[in-house]
């Protein structure tokens, strides 16, 4: 999944440190961090922009990636295959390697811009590789690409089996220079049910808009708040959608299919809801760490928390803060379960090793990697309905 938006130049980051937290998910080509979307996902969650040192990573997996990188780069190959045939024998399924391009093209899509053709894909059992979300407005929703559909290949190369990174890096078209420029064209290989097809479509710019906002019950019914990832920007936009917001209706704050984003953001978002407090803990190389709501957030609009399995990583540090807090009823499925965090270090021939080094937990202490957050409602059908319902008896807070 990034650099500042309309910026072409090369972002480095200081070599051998780590610079970025992230709760990462997975994203993948076309969009975006639990769910990667061709901007880059996996990256699926991240308190951005941490000062170098803050936390501590892997050295000795570091420094095993980089000695891989360096000898491949003397040898005239690629440095970060190298260094990503280390990092997958470890037995962490989010650690994951980035070229220099990938990386920037993943910070740039938390800034709110990309190359890709609109999609997003996740690792589904066995292996498969599955559409997690379309974007309405980008190529792959005009050709007819829809959520479920199996990704079974890009470009010729089977998806199966491999890591969402890799699928990921050829639908955004990671390679030789201008491969993934707006306008190159790649080819996938598609499957529902039993019907096959291939398509071609061609990359293009596309923006992220990651908070929408709207009504859709009338005048008497309550605000929907969406947001779809966590980039820059998104806890301020939450802000002026609930300062404008008719009181009297509530809150739905939509987060299904939420594939994380920036962790700094998902605070920020607390913050507009809660007056201070604990937002969530973590711990690097065993050190415990605290986040913090700011204070004078809205306490009273009445609020409800939708969420599903692909509600992921940062969406999950939200939900479960909210639900803990008693700020929010939480309706839906229960979530994806990635509450992992990652730091990225440099490696010699400039590509990127992200590390696991830790987990968080809810103010409540709860682990959400590998559990998610459990609904204080199970629904799984028609969960708006009955999270409005819900919301019906939560007052007015005037």
């Amino acid at each position: 999944m990034l650099g500042p938006c309309g910026d072409d130049r090369p972002r480095r980051i200081r070599r051998g440190a780590a610079l970025t937290l992230f709760l990462a998910g997975v994203l993948a080509a076309g969009a975006a961090t639990g769910t990667w979307d061709d901007a880059g996902d996996a990256a699926e969650s991240v308190a951005h922009g941490r000062p170098a040192g803050d936390t501590a990573v892997d050295r000795p997996a570091v420094e095993r990636a980089a000695r891989a990188a360096a000898q491949a780069a003397g040898d005239g190959k690629s440095g970060a295959q190298a260094a990503a045939d280390v990092v997958s024998r470890s037995g962490d399924r989010w650690s994951a390697v980035y070229t220099a391009g990938e990386f920037e093209d993943f910070q740039a899509q938390l800034d709110g811009t990309y190359v890709g053709v609109g999609l997003w894909v996740r690792e589904q059992g066995g292996g498969r590789i599955t559409v997690s979300r379309v974007r309405p407005d980008g190529p792959a929703a005009r050709s007819g690409i829809a959520v479920g559909d199996r990704l079974d290949a890009v470009d010729g190369r089977p998806a199966r089996g491999r890591p969402v990174t890799d699928v990921v890096a050829r639908l955004r078209g990671d390679g030789p220079e201008g491969s993934g420029a707006p306008g190159t064209s790649v080819r996938l290989d598609l499957g529902r049910g039993a019907r096959h097809w291939s398509v071609t479509l061609r990359r293009t710019r596309l923006h992220t808009r990651n908070v929408t906002v709207d009504r859709p019950y009338g005048a008497d019914g309550p605000t929907r708040i969406k947001i779809t990832a966590f980039a820059k920007g998104t806890g301020a936009a939450v802000r002026r959608a609930v300062r404008a917001a008719d009181r009297r209706g509530g809150l739905l704050l939509d987060l299904r299919g939420n594939t994380g984003g920036l962790v700094t953001e998902a605070v920020a978002t607390a913050s507009v809801f809660l007056d201070g407090g604990l937002v969530a803990t973590y711990d690097v190389d065993g050190s415990q760490r605290a986040l913090y709501a700011e204070r004078a957030g809205d306490t009273r609009i009445p609020l409800v928390v939708l969420v599903d399995g692909g509600t992921m990583s940062a969406a999950e540090l939200l939900s479960g803060a909210l639900q803990d807090r008693g700020r929010a009823v939480v309706v839906g499925s229960p979530t994806f379960g990635k509450g992992s965090v990652q730091m990225p270090s440099e490696l010699p021939d400039g590509s990127v090793a992200e590390l696991t080094v830790g987990h968080y937990r809810t103010p409540a202490g709860r682990t959400v990697d590998g559990a998610g957050i459990t609904p204080d409602l199970l629904v799984e059908d028609h969960a708006e309905k009955r999270a409005r319902t819900v919301l019906s008896g939560l007052g007015t807070g005037a």
